[in-house]
């Protein structure tokens, strides 16, 4: 396993780096769950708008243990609740978050008003992406 290279970073920002589809995994117990979301990849996370009263944050908070999956990469991570969209802290990230899902932020669906839509972070640990035959066997930790 060989840490984030230019060329991963490049491979990763490249596939993921606007709104992509993943499959998100988390545990309820000893029971995976395993949804599709809108998220966002920068440096070494995958960030999705949510509710914070979800299965999936109610998943996160007792088990913070969680897996992305899409075009050809798997990776596990530790999820976290950032909070509140409109938080100060979250500013610039709902900034890059709104621009990234512009195609779709505005239809209705997703509230900023209301203090429970908020921000899930999944910072990435280790993850194997597959490019053109290659595989690389990524660890994503400092």
């Amino acid at each position: 396993m060989e840490k984030l290279t230019l060329e991963t970073k490049g491979l990763m920002e490249e596939r993921f780096g606007h709104d992509c589809i993943v499959a998100l995994a988390t545990m309820d117990a000893d029971t995976p769950w395993v949804r599709y979301v809108n998220a966002f990849y920068e440096d070494g996370a995958f960030y999705v708008i949510t509710y914070a009263l979800s299965n999936k944050m109610n998943h996160i908070a007792q088990n913070p243990n969680a897996a992305i999956a899409g075009d050809w990469f798997t990776a596990h991570g530790k999820g976290s609740n950032l909070g509140y969209v409109g938080k100060p802290e979250n500013k610039d990230l709902i900034e890059k978050l709104k621009k990234a899902f512009s195609a779709w932020i505005d239809n209705g669906h997703t509230n900023f008003e209301d203090e429970n839509t908020c921000i899930l972070r999944v910072q990435l640990t280790d993850g194997v992406l597959f490019s053109h035959g290659t595989r690389y066997d990524i660890d994503f930790t400092d």
